[in-house]
Protein backbone atom coordinates (compact mmCIF):
# COMPACT_ATOMS: atom_id res chain seq x y z
CA UNK A 1 0.00 0.00 0.00
CA UNK A 2 1.49 3.45 -0.54
CA UNK A 3 2.26 6.09 1.72
CA UNK A 4 1.67 9.06 -0.52
CA UNK A 5 -1.87 10.19 -0.76
CA UNK A 6 -1.02 13.13 -3.44
CA UNK A 7 -1.40 12.43 -7.42
CA UNK A 8 2.00 13.06 -8.48
CA UNK A 9 0.99 15.43 -11.00
CA UNK A 10 -0.34 17.66 -7.88
CA UNK A 11 3.32 17.34 -6.66
CA UNK A 12 4.24 18.11 -9.76
CA UNK A 13 2.55 21.38 -10.45
CA UNK A 14 3.01 22.20 -6.53
CA UNK A 15 6.61 22.21 -6.69
CA UNK A 16 6.12 23.60 -10.07
CA UNK A 17 4.57 26.95 -8.27
CA UNK A 18 6.89 26.92 -5.42
CA UNK A 19 9.85 26.98 -7.80
CA UNK A 20 8.27 29.95 -9.75
CA UNK A 21 7.63 31.95 -6.48
CA UNK A 22 11.75 31.42 -5.66
CA UNK A 23 12.24 32.53 -9.00
CA UNK A 24 9.99 35.66 -8.90
CA UNK A 25 11.33 36.64 -5.58
CA UNK A 26 14.90 35.82 -5.45
CA UNK A 27 16.03 36.71 -8.88
CA UNK A 28 19.96 36.29 -9.18
CA UNK A 29 21.73 38.64 -11.11
CA UNK A 30 24.81 37.67 -13.13
CA UNK A 31 25.76 40.64 -14.71
CA UNK A 32 28.87 40.53 -11.77
CA UNK A 33 29.83 37.37 -12.35
CA UNK A 34 29.82 37.89 -16.04
CA UNK A 35 31.51 41.02 -15.92
CA UNK A 36 34.23 39.15 -13.53
CA UNK A 37 34.72 36.18 -15.32
CA UNK A 38 35.28 38.68 -18.92
CA UNK A 39 37.72 40.84 -16.47
CA UNK A 40 39.71 37.49 -15.28
CA UNK A 41 39.77 35.72 -18.94
CA UNK A 42 40.95 39.08 -21.02
CA UNK A 43 43.80 39.91 -18.03
CA UNK A 44 45.20 35.94 -18.34
CA UNK A 45 45.21 36.37 -21.77
CA UNK A 46 46.93 39.74 -22.02
CA UNK A 47 49.11 38.52 -19.53
CA UNK A 48 49.99 35.36 -21.62
CA UNK A 49 50.59 37.44 -24.92
CA UNK A 50 53.00 40.25 -23.06
CA UNK A 51 54.66 37.28 -21.28
CA UNK A 52 55.43 35.77 -24.74
CA UNK A 53 56.44 39.03 -26.47
CA UNK A 54 58.54 40.21 -23.31
CA UNK A 55 60.68 36.77 -23.59
CA UNK A 56 60.98 37.30 -27.04
CA UNK A 57 62.26 41.08 -27.02
CA UNK A 58 64.57 39.43 -24.06
CA UNK A 59 65.90 36.64 -26.69
CA UNK A 60 66.02 39.75 -28.98
CA UNK A 61 64.38 37.67 -31.50
CA UNK A 62 61.39 38.55 -33.98
CA UNK A 63 57.84 38.70 -32.44
CA UNK A 64 56.17 38.68 -36.21
CA UNK A 65 54.52 35.84 -36.77
CA UNK A 66 54.07 36.06 -40.22
CA UNK A 67 58.12 35.55 -40.27
CA UNK A 68 59.17 32.87 -38.41
CA UNK A 69 62.11 32.51 -40.67
CA UNK A 70 63.74 35.41 -39.09
CA UNK A 71 63.74 33.77 -35.48
CA UNK A 72 67.20 34.53 -34.43
CA UNK A 73 66.84 32.59 -31.21
CA UNK A 74 64.90 29.26 -30.35
CA UNK A 75 62.99 30.71 -26.82
CA UNK A 76 62.09 28.52 -24.55
CA UNK A 77 62.25 30.34 -20.98
CA UNK A 78 60.13 32.38 -19.24
CA UNK A 79 56.06 31.29 -20.22
CA UNK A 80 57.44 29.21 -23.20
CA UNK A 81 57.87 26.52 -20.37
CA UNK A 82 54.28 26.11 -20.22
CA UNK A 83 53.17 26.85 -23.99
CA UNK A 84 54.79 27.01 -26.80
CA UNK A 85 52.46 29.66 -28.11
CA UNK A 86 51.59 31.52 -25.21
CA UNK A 87 50.70 34.56 -27.44
CA UNK A 88 48.22 32.54 -29.05
CA UNK A 89 47.11 30.56 -25.88
CA UNK A 90 46.19 34.70 -24.51
CA UNK A 91 44.55 34.78 -27.66
CA UNK A 92 41.91 32.15 -27.29
CA UNK A 93 41.65 33.90 -23.42
CA UNK A 94 40.79 37.15 -24.56
CA UNK A 95 38.06 35.75 -27.05
CA UNK A 96 36.58 33.22 -24.53
CA UNK A 97 36.15 36.47 -22.18
CA UNK A 98 34.73 38.35 -24.78
CA UNK A 99 32.09 35.75 -25.61
CA UNK A 100 31.52 35.23 -21.70
CA UNK A 101 30.76 39.07 -22.13
CA UNK A 102 28.61 38.65 -24.95
CA UNK A 103 26.51 35.51 -23.09
CA UNK A 104 26.50 33.60 -26.28
CA UNK A 105 27.17 29.96 -26.29
CA UNK A 106 27.58 30.22 -30.38
CA UNK A 107 29.69 33.04 -29.71
CA UNK A 108 31.78 30.73 -27.76
CA UNK A 109 31.89 28.05 -29.76
CA UNK A 110 33.81 30.24 -32.75
CA UNK A 111 36.82 30.26 -30.20
CA UNK A 112 37.04 26.07 -31.17
CA UNK A 113 36.95 27.97 -34.66
CA UNK A 114 39.65 30.15 -33.76
CA UNK A 115 42.19 27.27 -32.54
CA UNK A 116 41.40 24.84 -35.42
CA UNK A 117 42.25 27.85 -37.88
CA UNK A 118 45.12 29.10 -36.06
CA UNK A 119 46.57 25.46 -35.35
CA UNK A 120 46.26 24.63 -39.18
CA UNK A 121 47.02 27.70 -41.13
CA UNK A 122 49.80 29.61 -38.57
CA UNK A 123 51.03 27.04 -35.88
CA UNK A 124 52.06 23.74 -38.09
CA UNK A 125 53.74 26.26 -40.63
CA UNK A 126 55.82 27.83 -37.70
CA UNK A 127 56.54 24.89 -36.97
CA UNK A 128 58.04 23.56 -39.76
CA UNK A 129 59.68 26.89 -40.57
CA UNK A 130 61.34 26.65 -36.19
CA UNK A 131 62.43 23.14 -37.03
CA UNK A 132 64.12 23.90 -40.47
CA UNK A 133 65.77 26.69 -37.98
CA UNK A 134 66.95 25.43 -35.17
CA UNK A 135 66.96 21.56 -36.20
CA UNK A 136 67.06 19.08 -32.91
CA UNK A 137 66.51 21.55 -30.58
CA UNK A 138 63.26 22.35 -31.35
CA UNK A 139 62.22 18.90 -32.23
CA UNK A 140 63.28 18.03 -28.39
CA UNK A 141 61.41 21.50 -26.86
CA UNK A 142 58.35 20.10 -29.08
CA UNK A 143 58.27 16.93 -27.59
CA UNK A 144 58.87 18.52 -23.65
CA UNK A 145 56.10 21.51 -23.99
CA UNK A 146 52.48 20.82 -25.39
CA UNK A 147 51.50 23.72 -28.30
CA UNK A 148 48.63 24.88 -26.50
CA UNK A 149 48.68 24.37 -22.69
Amino acid sequence: MLNNKIPPLVVVLFFALIMALIAHYSVIDFSAFILYLTVSLVTIGCVFCIAGLVSFRLANTTVNPSKPEQATNLVTSGVYRFSRNPMYVGFVFILLGWGIWLSSLWALLCVAGFIAYLTLFQIIPEERALTQLFGEDYIQYKNKVKRWL
